[in-house]
Protein backbone atom coordinates (compact mmCIF):
# COMPACT_ATOMS: atom_id res chain seq x y z
CA UNK A 1 0.00 0.00 0.00
CA UNK A 2 2.88 2.34 0.77
CA UNK A 3 4.42 1.75 -2.65
CA UNK A 4 1.02 2.31 -4.28
CA UNK A 5 0.57 5.62 -2.42
CA UNK A 6 4.13 6.71 -3.21
CA UNK A 7 3.60 6.03 -6.93
CA UNK A 8 0.31 7.92 -6.88
CA UNK A 9 1.96 10.98 -5.29
CA UNK A 10 4.84 10.89 -7.75
CA UNK A 11 2.60 10.47 -10.78
CA UNK A 12 0.29 13.34 -9.79
CA UNK A 13 3.05 15.88 -10.41
CA UNK A 14 3.91 14.32 -13.75
CA UNK A 15 0.28 14.34 -14.86
CA UNK A 16 -0.21 18.04 -14.22
CA UNK A 17 2.35 20.42 -12.65
CA UNK A 18 -0.30 22.36 -10.70
CA UNK A 19 -1.78 19.30 -9.01
CA UNK A 20 -0.40 17.43 -6.05
CA UNK A 21 -2.12 14.17 -5.17
CA UNK A 22 -4.06 16.02 -2.45
CA UNK A 23 -5.11 18.72 -4.92
CA UNK A 24 -6.24 16.09 -7.41
CA UNK A 25 -8.33 14.28 -4.80
CA UNK A 26 -9.88 17.55 -3.60
CA UNK A 27 -10.81 18.50 -7.17
CA UNK A 28 -12.23 15.04 -7.75
CA UNK A 29 -14.40 15.34 -4.66
CA UNK A 30 -15.64 18.77 -5.72
CA UNK A 31 -16.54 17.34 -9.12
CA UNK A 32 -18.39 14.39 -7.57
CA UNK A 33 -20.32 16.57 -5.14
CA UNK A 34 -20.95 19.53 -7.43
CA UNK A 35 -19.16 21.74 -4.90
CA UNK A 36 -18.98 21.79 -1.12
CA UNK A 37 -17.58 23.72 1.83
CA UNK A 38 -13.89 23.54 2.73
CA UNK A 39 -14.83 22.03 6.09
CA UNK A 40 -16.67 19.23 4.23
CA UNK A 41 -13.51 18.53 2.22
CA UNK A 42 -11.48 18.35 5.42
CA UNK A 43 -13.97 16.02 7.09
CA UNK A 44 -14.33 13.73 4.06
CA UNK A 45 -10.57 13.30 3.64
CA UNK A 46 -9.84 13.40 7.39
CA UNK A 47 -7.44 16.27 6.86
CA UNK A 48 -6.67 19.18 9.14
CA UNK A 49 -8.75 22.24 8.25
CA UNK A 50 -5.63 24.41 8.00
CA UNK A 51 -4.06 21.99 5.51
CA UNK A 52 -7.21 22.07 3.38
CA UNK A 53 -7.31 25.85 3.67
CA UNK A 54 -3.76 26.10 2.27
CA UNK A 55 -4.59 23.71 -0.58
CA UNK A 56 -7.78 25.60 -1.37
CA UNK A 57 -6.00 28.96 -1.38
CA UNK A 58 -3.37 27.61 -3.78
CA UNK A 59 -6.03 26.11 -6.05
CA UNK A 60 -8.00 29.37 -6.06
CA UNK A 61 -4.88 31.33 -7.05
CA UNK A 62 -4.06 28.82 -9.80
CA UNK A 63 -7.62 28.97 -11.12
CA UNK A 64 -9.11 25.44 -10.91
CA UNK A 65 -11.57 26.33 -8.16
CA UNK A 66 -13.66 29.28 -7.09
CA UNK A 67 -15.83 30.23 -4.15
CA UNK A 68 -19.49 30.98 -4.52
CA UNK A 69 -22.29 31.72 -2.13
CA UNK A 70 -24.41 28.76 -1.07
CA UNK A 71 -27.87 29.37 -2.58
CA UNK A 72 -29.52 27.82 0.49
CA UNK A 73 -27.47 29.66 3.12
CA UNK A 74 -25.91 32.94 1.99
CA UNK A 75 -23.55 32.93 4.99
CA UNK A 76 -21.77 29.85 3.63
CA UNK A 77 -19.08 29.81 0.94
CA UNK A 78 -19.07 26.79 -1.36
CA UNK A 79 -16.04 25.69 -3.36
CA UNK A 80 -16.59 24.53 -6.90
CA UNK A 81 -14.59 23.75 -10.02
CA UNK A 82 -14.12 26.42 -12.64
CA UNK A 83 -14.24 25.51 -16.33
CA UNK A 84 -10.43 25.48 -16.25
CA UNK A 85 -10.56 23.14 -13.24
CA UNK A 86 -12.88 20.76 -15.07
CA UNK A 87 -10.53 20.72 -18.08
CA UNK A 88 -7.48 20.09 -15.88
CA UNK A 89 -9.23 17.33 -13.97
CA UNK A 90 -10.41 15.69 -17.20
CA UNK A 91 -6.89 15.87 -18.65
CA UNK A 92 -5.35 14.30 -15.55
CA UNK A 93 -8.05 11.64 -15.39
CA UNK A 94 -7.37 10.61 -19.00
CA UNK A 95 -3.62 10.42 -18.30
CA UNK A 96 -4.10 8.41 -15.10
CA UNK A 97 -6.47 5.96 -16.79
CA UNK A 98 -4.01 5.45 -19.64
CA UNK A 99 -1.22 4.74 -17.13
CA UNK A 100 -3.37 2.18 -15.28
CA UNK A 101 -4.46 0.53 -18.53
CA UNK A 102 -0.81 0.24 -19.55
CA UNK A 103 0.09 -1.43 -16.23
CA UNK A 104 -2.81 -3.88 -16.54
CA UNK A 105 -2.48 -4.57 -20.29
CA UNK A 106 -1.05 -8.08 -19.89
CA UNK A 107 -3.37 -9.18 -17.05
CA UNK A 108 -5.82 -11.96 -17.82
CA UNK A 109 -9.57 -11.36 -17.76
CA UNK A 110 -9.80 -13.45 -14.58
CA UNK A 111 -7.01 -11.47 -12.86
CA UNK A 112 -8.78 -8.20 -13.75
CA UNK A 113 -12.11 -9.52 -12.44
CA UNK A 114 -10.51 -10.62 -9.16
CA UNK A 115 -8.59 -7.35 -8.79
CA UNK A 116 -11.76 -5.31 -9.42
CA UNK A 117 -13.63 -7.41 -6.85
CA UNK A 118 -10.91 -6.87 -4.26
CA UNK A 119 -10.91 -3.12 -4.89
CA UNK A 120 -14.70 -2.98 -4.55
CA UNK A 121 -14.51 -4.94 -1.29
CA UNK A 122 -11.71 -2.73 0.03
CA UNK A 123 -13.52 0.49 -0.91
CA UNK A 124 -16.81 -0.72 0.57
CA UNK A 125 -15.07 -1.41 3.87
CA UNK A 126 -13.28 1.98 3.76
CA UNK A 127 -16.60 3.74 3.12
CA UNK A 128 -17.90 2.37 6.40
CA UNK A 129 -15.10 4.00 8.43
Amino acid sequence: MTAFARRARASAGRMHPQLSLVSYTLLGHLEERGGCRASDLAAHHTLDKSAVSRQVAALERAGPIERRQDPEDHRVQVLDLTDAGRRILAQVTVSRRAAVQERLADWSEEDLRRFAGYLERYNARAAGC
